[in-house]
Formats: C-alpha cells, sequence, structure tokens
C-alpha cells in the first residue's frame, strides 16, 4: 500500500480520498473537464449511442430495464434506433448539465440524487450506475484524441463516482419513501 508522502498512493487510496472529500475536485480537474467537455459535445449524439451500445455489449442485463430495447437482440439494429439515439442524448444533456455545474456542488448533488430518484422509479437497479464510467471513457477517448491524458481519465472518474454516489443517495431516499407508504 502506498503513502501519499512517497507519491506511491494506489489507485483505492485515491478513490476514496475524492469521494470522501467535500471538495472532489481539484480546480485543475474541472478546467479539464469543461475543456474536455467541449470536444465531446461537438459528437453528442455518436457519442451517445456508442455509450449504451458498449453498455449493452458489456451488461446485457441492462437492456432489460429499457422496455423498448428488452427484446432486441442484434445490436447492430438498436445503433440506428431513434429511441437509443434520444436516450442517449439525454444522457449526455445530463452529462452537460454536470459539467456546467461543478462550481456549484450544491446544484450538481441535487441534480444526481433527482436523477437516482428517478431511476428508482425506472426500475434501474442502482449497482448499474458504477458501469457507465468504463463504457462513457470508452466512447469519449476517441473524440478527444491526443489530448487524452491519465489526468484527464482521473478527472472523468472522479466525476462519474461523485454523480453515481449521489444518484444512489436519491435511489435509496425514493426507496425508503415509497416503503414508508406501505
Amino acid at each position: 500500500m502506498g503513502c501519499r508522502v512517497s507519491g506511491l498512493e494506489d489507485k483505492e487510496e485515491r478513490e476514496m480520498r475524492h469521494v470522501d472529500s467535500p471538495t472532489p475536485f481539484s480546480q485543475v480537474q474541472v478546467q479539464m473537464l469543461k475543456e474536455s467537455w467541449k470536444i465531446i459535445h461537438d459528437d453528442i449524439n455518436a457519442i451517445g449511442v456508442i455509450v449504451f451500445i458498449r453498455l449493452f455489449e458489456i451488461h446485457p442485463e441492462c437492456k432489460d430495464v429499457f422496455v423498448l430495447f428488452r427484446e432486441v437482440k442484434d445490436l447492430k439494429i438498436l445503433k440506428t434506433s431513434r429511441e437509443l439515439r434520444e436516450h442517449g442524448l439525454r444522457v449526455m444533456s445530463f452529462i452537460e448539465k454536470v459539467v456546467a455545474r461543478l462550481d456549484n456542488l450544491e446544484r450538481l448533488e441535487a441534480l444526481a440524487v433527482e436523477l437516482g430518484r428517478h431511476h428508482y422509479n425506472y426500475n434501474a437497479p442502482a449497482e448499474y450506475y458504477d458501469y457507465m464510467v468504463e463504457d462513457f471513457i470508452s466512447a469519449v477517448q476517441p473524440a478527444i484524441k491526443d489530448r487524452w491524458t491519465t489526468e484527464l481519465e482521473e478527472a472523468w472518474r472522479a466525476l462519474f463516482r461523485y454523480v453515481t454516489k449521489h444518484m444512489k443517495k436519491g435511489y435509496e431516499e425514493e426507496n425508503a419513501i415509497l416503503h414508508k407508504k406501505k
């Protein structure tokens, strides 16, 4: 196990520090995220589709959450699906809102908590949220090209950890509210 002083801090220690920190992103990371988003935004429709096709390839159980996609066996058909393109765009628009709120963590947290509540009502299990970071990174890395760095990847990972943490909080809050009513 590494330590911060020696510079040998391991990945798990870095991730825990980011999750528990009241300010989960450095100003450098915020700037990197905003700058990279400008590039990603140019291809937002295609990237949204790529994210979900990859999600369904690696985690086919996620497809069951989507009534429209459940029965589609051939992912090539989904690549041209208007519904998948629209959903991908909604997700990418959410990420755009997240990036826009990096300077206001209260608003960012509220946005993520609310999305978690909605996902509870969509019957989208909270453990699925963690899958998105890998699919997002795989989809955006080619768009960023030679500007992609390990530091940028870590900034996106930190952002997704932060957002999914608050989405899970919203999911649990909604679960508690609905079970209290019964």
